[in-house]
């Protein structure tokens, strides 16, 4: 009888012990598997949120619009905002560097990059990128 009840014990705390083990494994498993998928998801918001620059810019050179910059600027970030936090954070390392870059080379003065730089934060904070649309651009660029 006292076999029995040290086999019992036994068996009750090995049960309890690796159970907890098993749940603590799933749970971590879980969590790796969570994080790798929002790893995927912010790749593919940034690769995404890239081509939505990407599209504004070629939008921009093509209309060779007046005055229509900072409406390509604000739509660019916008588009690319709304993919997510990866869109969101492509649209201002692209910006940023954008600006970096062509302050340097293009002798357009500091206040022409603070205006595009303002356009880029008001695109990507959510603001309507219509706001910088020049009058009588065609509608196709939208």
């Amino acid at each position: 009888l006292l076999f029995v009840a040290c086999v019992a014990l036994y068996c009750a705390c090995a049960d309890a012990w690796f159970g907890r083990v098993g749940s603590a494994v799933r749970s971590g498993w879980d969590s790796a598997r969570e994080a790798v998928g929002s790893a995927v998801d912010r790749t593919r918001e940034a690769a995404q949120g890239a081509g939505d620059m990407y599209r504004a810019y070629s939008d921009m050179r093509e209309a060779q619009w007046r005055n229509s910059d900072k409406y390509f600027h604000a739509r660019g970030n916008y588009d690319a905002a709304q993919r997510g936090p990866g869109g969101r954070w492509a649209a201002r390392v692209i910006s940023n560097a954008r600006e970096n870059w062509q302050s340097g080379v293009s002798g357009r003065g500091a206040e022409d990059p603070r205006a595009d730089q303002a356009a880029n934060r008001w695109g990507r904070n959510g603001g309507d990128p219509n706001r910088y649309r020049p009058r009588g651009l065609p509608r196709r660029y939208r």
